[in-house]
């Protein structure tokens, strides 16, 4: 039996850099696919077919195998591809259309572990008694997502629940696809124009251990669970158990918000993105907890119209709520004739440094439109609205583009930088009529002006 076990042991250990090695070419398969599609669509281009029509078709294409390689890889590639799929919105529509589908469906899925990992893990993770937790529990998984999968169950006390189970080696897969991503910048930034790769990359990198962290994870979602019990228009499903690569809560039907952004109607795409942007800008109100990771796959929309969130892995830490400054800096951005204000608040909290000069009304020009949402009492999120803003900030022909290369992120507001943006994107997917201005008004302080 001794001898048995120990080449079970020496098979797996030989697996391992085996799969590391197939990895690592799929992920080497992204810019080498790229490479050889521009010299492709350079040749058609010198045969005579049209520009445009070709490079639509490299993007397609790129999107195509990249999506399916990232979807396949889990770990950091798929959670790079989730990053980058709350920005869909912004693409072009000619490169969009293509390849809508393929991103939208990151969100929610990606191929599950077979039956006989499951049962290893639950059993490294609860013991070798563990079904006598559960009345019922369905070894293939409900859903599944970047660093981990669902499976649905019935507790021991009759209830439903959602056992989430991180895959195996999910962190040293995580960091190497990471890793491998970051000298691949190229490619993302030609199919998201305006994407600054780099940052999110490093954002993504600095917060692997505490998504990897279940416990962690926990924490977090009873603090929001706590917060919003009885809520009327949120559901946060309660935490009945965690280890650091298990956690179970309860279980929630509801339609994915992804299934909302293709085929819901009008009215629910409103209160769907209402509920949305309500529940991120609560969270450091009332749970002293920023949500931060805003894409549609940790959202269910129930069929009495509430919101229910899924995912907790990534939250920030504001237990005076938002920065007081972020709701000073929205309030004088909107402040179309006391440029020289706006800029020395933005300097004030080092948005624009110290050396950094710009004109202030070069300043209000570039930032007026991205704060429209504000000054209206109901705002339409769009599709074109949002590509118009990507557009304009990032061509080279535009003066706002050399006004955005002056600024600058401080790391404090890393985090509400990406769910600020990550949101904005949402709600253009939605195509949704939200009252954003109250909602910034109710819940971040410095916003509206002093009585």
């Amino acid at each position: 039996m001794a001898d048995e076990s120990n080449d079970e042991n020496d098979q797996q250990g030989a697996a391992m850099p085996q799969r590391a090695f197939r990895r690592t070419v799929r992920m080497a398969s992204l810019p080498a696919g790229y490479a050889g599609r521009t010299a492709l669509g350079f040749g058609k281009k010198v045969g005579g077919k049209p520009a445009e029509a070709v490079n639509a078709q490299i993007q397609a294409k790129t999107a195509e195998q990249m999506f399916r390689v990232l979807g396949e890889l889990k770990g950091g590639a798929m959670k790079m591809g989730q990053a980058m799929s709350v920005f869909e919105a912004a693409l072009p529509e000619e490169m969009a259309g293509p390849y809508r589908e393929t991103l939208t469906k990151l969100q929610d899925a990606a191929p599950p572990m077979p039956p006989e990992t499951v049962v290893k893990l639950m059993t490294s993770e609860l013991g070798p008694d563990w079904r006598e937790r559960f009345a019922e529990f369905d070894e293939v998984p409900a859903a599944a997502a970047s660093i981990g999968q669902v499976h649905k169950a019935i507790y021991r006390d009759g209830r439903v629940v959602a056992v989430k189970l991180q895959y195996p080696g999910a962190g040293k897969a995580l960091m190497s696809d990471l890793n491998q991503l970051t000298r691949m910048g190229r490619v993302f930034g030609k199919l998201v124009p305006g994407l600054d790769v780099k940052p999110l990359l490093a954002e993504l990198k600095e917060r692997v251990a505490e998504e990897l962290d279940y416990l962690r994870e926990s924490e977090a979602q009873r603090a929001f669970a706590a917060a919003y019990e009885g809520d009327p228009d949120f559901i946060v499903p309660h935490v009945l158990a965690a280890s650091p690569k298990l956690l179970v809560t309860e279980w929630v039907d509801g339609v994915g918000l992804s299934k909302i952004i293709s085929d819901g109607t009008p009215e629910q795409r409103d209160r769907a993105g209402t509920l949305y942007l309500r529940f991120l800008l609560s969270g450091p109100a009332r749970a002293g907890l920023l949500h931060a990771d805003p894409h549609p796959g940790n959202f269910r929309y129930t069929e009495d119209g509430r919101l229910a969130v899924l995912d907790y892995g990534a939250a920030a830490r504001l237990p005076a709520g938002f920065p007081l400054a972020v709701g000073k800096v929205l309030r004088i951005a909107l402040n179309e004739e006391d440029g020289p204000s706006v800029v020395d608040g933005m300097r004030e909290e080092g948005f624009i440094k110290p050396n950094v000069e710009i004109e202030p009304d070069a300043l209000l020009r570039y930032l007026l439109p991205f704060v429209e949402p504000l000054r209206t009492d109901e705002f339409h999120y769009t599709r074109d609205w949002m590509r118009s803003q990507f557009t304009r900030v990032n061509d080279p022909r535009n003066n706002d583009f050399g006004v955005g290369l002056k600024l600058n992120l401080p790391p404090s507001y890393l985090l509400i930088h990406r769910v600020w943006l990550g949101s904005i994107g949402v709600l253009c997917q939605l195509d949704a009529h939200v009252g954003s201005r109250q909602e910034i008004i109710d819940w971040v302080p410095g916003f509206a002006p002093p009585e």
